[in-house]
C-alpha cells in the first residue's frame, strides 16, 4: 500500500507528538514537575500562588523523605473522629482508588480527579509522637519548630493521634499553619506508596527563588 508523501508527513508528526507527550508524562511522574501552592496550610513557609519545583525521584526509588522536608501526597479518603482508631494503627485510609487500567493511568499519571496535600514531615517510622501542651514531642523531645509563625501552637484533633508510634513505612506530617491545616492529626500517617514528591525549590516569586526550608 502506497502512502502519499503529505499523508506520511502528517503521520510522522502525529507519531512524534505522541512520543513527546508520553515522555513528558513519564518525566512528570518519575522525575519532577512544577506546581502552584493553592492552600494556606503551609503559611508562613509557603504562600498561595507561589510556584514550586517538585522532586519525584523519591517515589521512583521508594525512598522515605527526611524529617523537616516538605512533601506532597495523595489526599486520604476520610478523616477520623472520636474513637475511630481504637485498636487500629494510625494510618490514613484510601478507598477511592480506581481499578480499571485506563482510569488508573488517568488518575495516577495524568492526575485527573486526584487531590494532593502539601505538608512538612515531622516523624518517621518507629518515632513516638506526642502532641500536648501546645507542643509536639518526638521520642520524648520537644521539637524546636522555627518554621512556625510566632505564637502558633499545636493541638491534637483526634483521639489516638495525640500519642502514638509512627507505623512502618509511613510518615507523620503536618502543615506549618497548624490552626488551618487538615493533616495527619485528622487522617493518620501517610504510607510511603502515597507520597508523591518533596519540594525541591521555590521558582516564583523570583526574589524568593531557592531551596524551601
Amino acid at each position: 500500500m502506497n502512502i502519499k508523501p503529505e499523508v506520511k508527513e502528517v503521520l510522522e508528526w502525529v507519531y512524534c507528538i505522541i512520543i513527546a507527550i508520553v515522555l513528558a508524562l513519564l518525566f512528570r511522574y518519575y522525575v519532577g514537575t512544577p506546581t502552584i501552592v493553592k492552600q494556606e496550610s503551609m503559611k508562613p513557609t509557603l504562600i498561595q500562588n507561589q510556584r514550586l519545583w517538585l522532586n519525584r525521584w523519591g517515589r521512583t526509588t521508594k525512598t522515605l523523605p527526611e524529617k523537616g522536608e516538605i512533601i506532597t501526597f495523595e489526599a486520604p479518603s476520610k478523616l477520623y473522629s472520636g474513637n475511630d482508631l481504637e485498636g487500629k494503627e494510625p494510618i490514613a485510609t484510601y478507598t477511592n482508588e480506581p481499578t480499571n487500567p485506563i482510569k488508573k493511568f488517568l488518575y495516577y499519571v495524568v492526575e485527573m480527579g486526584k487531590d494532593s496535600y502539601i505538608k512538612r514531615v515531622i516523624a518517621l517510622p518507629g518515632d513516638h509522637v506526642q502532641i500536648k501542651d501546645g507542643n509536639v514531642y518526638v521520642n520524648e523531645e520537644k521539637l524546636n519548630e522555627e518554621y512556625l509563625a510566632a505564637g502558633v501552637t499545636t493541638s491534637a484533633k483526634v483521639e489516638g493521634l495525640d500519642d502514638f508510634t509512627v507505623p512502618e513505612n509511613c510518615v507523620f506530617a503536618m502543615g506549618d499553619n497548624r490552626g488551618h491545616s487538615t493533616d495527619c492529626r485528622e487522617f493518620g500517617c501517610i504510607p510511603l506508596e502515597k507520597i508523591e514528591s518533596k519540594v525541591a525549590i521555590r521558582i516564583w516569586p523570583l526574589n524568593l527563588w531557592g531551596k524551601v526550608k
